[in-house]
């Protein structure tokens, strides 16, 4: 199924090595320390080449290149890349359109029909953004292969995307594709098994980063009916995915970090993002090169806070900035999220139940602990009492963060919060964030896709739900009605749904980023669908 080469730093080590050097190899094996990887990504598959084409924006989208089919065995094209790239006549444009294809743009064929109306259109829509199990090709490509068939988000993702898929799924729920509601919850499985964790996608570039863990909750929407599952089924894989997010905590020592793990001066031990790697990103490698020339962090700093934010689903927004403004502030390692440890609060409570079911008794009592702990040091350390609403916490300044975000809905989503508390959010989401299409993501209008004027589905259902479990019904409904009649509209005059939206001037398409806007959408027709049979 894949290649295996040793690495260091991720680069193949050299066929040229000497025996001095591979002796060296051989006592890092011994000692632990060599980074062992199964499947190459592209800068690993194609170094120097991959470089060139990325830096030289060959395709106007840097995923372009990194989802690129190979017409022929890697190592060949690597062999006539190095006899040829010298030559005066070499160009690199050429090159690359004679070695590799795109990939293919599913979305592109598929012409909507707005007379049959949204719901049709949404049900289309699985088929569409529907693929089969992957299997092998002769060449290698960047794409991890899985068992089962799954939903992609759409446009440019041709991936299984984790967080997305759990507000897709909310819509094949509601649509009856209970089968391959399944299907995705089992591929995620797969990747835990194989991996150790839930990739961004099933990518081998994005194998040193997770996104927001909504495994488990995507298993409680499965299995809440026992119809097709149940939670006890999928214990071991719960109990792996939380292994990788707590990786090294055990030992750490009050004030410190390691991984996605942080240990406060008081023994709390909380989470953060936290990417594996601190180098560009390869579907964004240019980007990441050129920003990087921009700031004063150290470059590997830099990135990994970079790559980290990527890992968090927002990226990019001024919440991880240092001074809310800019990119070249950016401290998202220094921050511990308000809704990833809400999310791990429930990966707790998901795996206590789950050994419950199972009969060990002795395990759900560990994890009901756990999570009673978390619940506390969010109610702690996330509420801000400056600003009365939650907010992120900054471990190393031991501060809370200023910046209001949606964020702060995930306490309500999960019941955590106070009833005292869940007044004074409400009031502030009814006053600053409520707009003519829906919720906006933050208060901080910026040129980043993840703040003002934009809107998420996402973030809309977790409000909602929210408000709606501590009985704020009117507040919720409101945003309910605009969200659905702002989806209807863009629609009716586009025939498509969007991956976000500009909620503001309702009559603009939502902006910023490092990519077009791109419709199809996973998240965008479950999170519709599910407002609209509830409503």
């Amino acid at each position: 199924m894949s290649q295996h080469k040793l690495l260091i730093n991720q680069n193949p080590i050299p066929k040229q090595f000497s025996f001095k050097v591979t002796l060296f190899v051989f006592l890092l094996m011994a000692s632990g320390q060599l980074f062992a990887q199964k499947e190459l990504s592209p800068r690993q598959t194609y170094p120097d080449l991959f470089e060139k084409v990325q830096l030289a924006r060959i395709y106007p989208d840097g995923k372009s290149f990194v989802d690129a089919i190979p017409k022929k065995d890697p190592s060949a094209i690597m062999a006539a890349y190095d006899a040829q790239k010298k030559l005066a006549t070499f160009n690199l444009k050429n090159f690359v359109a004679e070695n590799f294809s795109m990939p293919e743009n599913h979305n592109a064929v598929y012409q909507s029909d707005i007379n049959a109306g949204i719901e049709k259109h949404l049900d289309t829509l699985w088929t569409v953004l529907k693929r089969n199990p992957d299997t092998v090709s002769n060449f290698k490509t960047s794409l991890l292969p899985l068992p089962h068939p799954y939903i992609v988000p759409g446009g440019r993702f041709r991936e299984i995307y984790y967080w997305d898929s759990y507000f897709t799924m909310l819509g094949l729920q509601k649509a009856g594709k209970t089968k391959i509601m399944k299907d995705m919850i089992d591929n995620f499985a797969y990747l835990i098994n194989q991996y150790g964790f839930i990739p961004n996608g099933n990518r081998s570039y994005y194998l040193t980063r997770s996104q927001p863990p909504f495994f488990a909750a995507m298993v409680q929407l499965l299995t809440q009916n026992n119809t097709y599952a149940k939670l006890a089924d999928y214990k071991d894989v719960l109990e792996k995915e939380y292994n990788f997010w707590m990786k090294g905590a055990a030992q750490l020592k009050n004030g410190t970090a390691i991984n996605h793990s942080v240990k406060l001066t008081d023994g709390t031990l909380l989470n953060r993002y936290y990417d594996a790697g601190d180098v560009p990103r390869e579907e964004s490698y240019r980007e990441d090169f050129e920003a990087a020339k921009l700031t004063k962090q150290q470059p590997a700093v830099f990135l990994r806070n970079v790559r980290s934010a990527a890992e968090s689903g927002w990226d990019f927004s001024s919440r991880w900035f240092a001074d809310g403004k800019n990119i070249s502030q950016i401290i998202t390692t220094d921050l511990l999220p308000v809704d990833l440890n809400t999310l791990m609060y429930n990966l707790e409570i998901a795996i206590a139940a789950a050994n419950q079911q199972a009969g060990n008794k002795v395990k759900a009592v560990l994890f009901y602990a756990r999570a009673a702990k978390r619940k506390t040091a969010i109610l702690k350390y996330f509420w801000n009492t400056d600003l009365n609403f939650f907010t992120d916490y900054n471990w190393k300044t031991k501060s809370l963060s200023n910046q209001f975000t949606l964020a702060a809905s995930f306490p309500l989503y999960f019941k955590l919060a106070t009833p005292a508390q869940v007044k004074l959010v409400a009031e502030k989401i009814e006053k600053d964030f409520l707009k003519a299409g829906g919720l906006i993501t933050t208060l901080t209008t910026s040129k980043e896709q993840w703040d003002a004027p934009n809107a998420w589905a996402p973030l809309q259902y977790i409000s909602i739900k929210g408000l709606h479990h501590y009985g704020f019904d009117k507040l919720a409904d409101d945003i309910t009605s605009r969200w659905i009649n702002q989806n209807i509209a863009v629609f009716e005059e586009t025939g498509k749904l969007m991956e976000k939206y500009n909620v503001v001037e309702t009559n603009s398409k939502g902006g910023g980023g490092e990519y077009p806007l791109q419709d199809g959408f996973g998240w965008t027709n479950g999170v519709l669908l599910k407002l609209m049979k509830d409503k």
